[in-house]
């Protein structure tokens, strides 16, 4: 069986953890930023952690090895 391969994309975006979650930035936080108050800024820079759920499923199909 061959060897699968990453999507480069996903790599790019997301890193994993070490207990197995995936972080990564959200997004929305890198142009029309004055509509937008400052809560939600806050927020926005924060890191976003998947560790359960259809996403999780589909990024570790996406990062087979990461």
């Amino acid at each position: 069986m061959k060897k699968l391969k990453t999507r480069r994309a996903a790599a790019k975006r997301f890193t994993k953890t070490a207990n197995g979650a995936f972080k990564a930035h959200k997004g929305s936080h890198s142009h029309l930023l004055s509509s937008k108050n400052r809560k939600r800024k806050r927020t926005l820079k924060k890191l976003h952690i998947i560790e359960s759920g259809q996403i999780y499923k589909n990024l570790s199909r996406l990062m087979p090895y990461a």
